[in-house]
Parts: C-alpha cells; sequence; structure tokens
C-alpha cells in the first residue's frame, strides 16, 4: 500500500518512527512532511497528503502535529478527504469500518510512539463496511459539493 506521511516541527520525531515501521510492514511512504524542527506550518502538510490521496496517488495519508486537529482540519478542505482525528485505535478503526475515512490524523503532543502505531494499524486494517453507513458518507460528499443539504429539509 502506498501510504502518504505528513507532519509539522512538533512531529518529526514520530514522523520518522511510523515511516520506519510502515515501510518495514511493506508499506511504499511518501515523505511530504517536513525533516526538521524549524516551525512549519501544519497546514502545509495536511494539504499535501490530502491532496495524493485525493487524486488517488497514496491509497491513505498520515498526518501528525501537534494534537492532529490542525492538520486534519487542513487535509478535510480538500474534496474527497475525510480525515478523521484519533487518539487510540478503537476511533481509527470505527472511522474506517463507519466514514470511509482516507486519512488518519494524531498528535505527537497526545499519544506515544506505540500508540500511534496501533491507531494507525487499525486504521490501515480496516475495511469500510459501506451498506447503511454509504448514505451517511454521501450526504457528506452532498455538503462538501453543494454547501447544503437536501436530506436536513
Amino acid at each position: 500500500m502506498k501510504i502518504a506521511i505528513g507532519n509539522d516541527h512538533a512531529a518529526v520525531e514520530l514522523k520518522w518512527e511510523l515511516a520506519k515501521y510502515l515501510e518495514g510492514k511493506g508499506h511504499t511512504v511518501l515523505n511530504v512532511g517536513t525533516d526538521t524542527p524549524e516551525s512549519m506550518s501544519y497546514a502545509v502538510s495536511g494539504y499535501k497528503v490530502a491532496r495524493l490521496v485525493a487524486a488517488g496517488e497514496a491509497n491513505a495519508g498520515v498526518l501528525i502535529c501537534g494534537t492532529g486537529v490542525g492538520i486534519s482540519m487542513a487535509a478535510n478542505k480538500v474534496h474527497g478527504i475525510r480525515a478523521c482525528v484519533c487518539s487510540e485505535p478503537v476511533t481509527a478503526h470505527l472511522s474506517k469500518l463507519h466514514n470511509n475515512a482516507n486519512i488518519v490524523a494524531f498528535g505527537a503532543r497526545i499519544v506515544g510512539a506505540e500508540t500511534a502505531k496501533a491507531i494507525v494499524d487499525a486504521f490501515l486494517n480496516t475495511q469500510y463496511e459501506g451498506g447503511r453507513h454509504q448514505t451517511r458518507v454521501d450526504m457528506l460528499a452532498e455538503i462538501e459539493t453543494t454547501q447544503d443539504l437536501t436530506a436536513a429539509r
């Protein structure tokens, strides 16, 4: 699987540990984050990973900033992206299973390396369930595309 990974300055060490971990599992990692602790905007990495995933150049994305929140907000501005912030594996699993999330995000200041690995594993090893959940995912796409939701009327 090809996985795009992005980070800001708060997450350089965790990014490298996760990249090595993912490559060890046979994944190809596309690093679009910063490699130095010099200040860098999370919005840039969030956008770059989201564009790769939306274009089909990556199968999934992993985003890491201080909390995971800002970087996921940036990614979610890209059409077709459903990025979820997770601080434990159950949320990562359910976000993929029910919401067809295509990017997982977390905070380097929030989770340690072993929890981050468990989150990524739960996310990557889960298949979208579809079925009754597809209606809701379609609603998200409608909001994204039209800035409206006809089902809410």
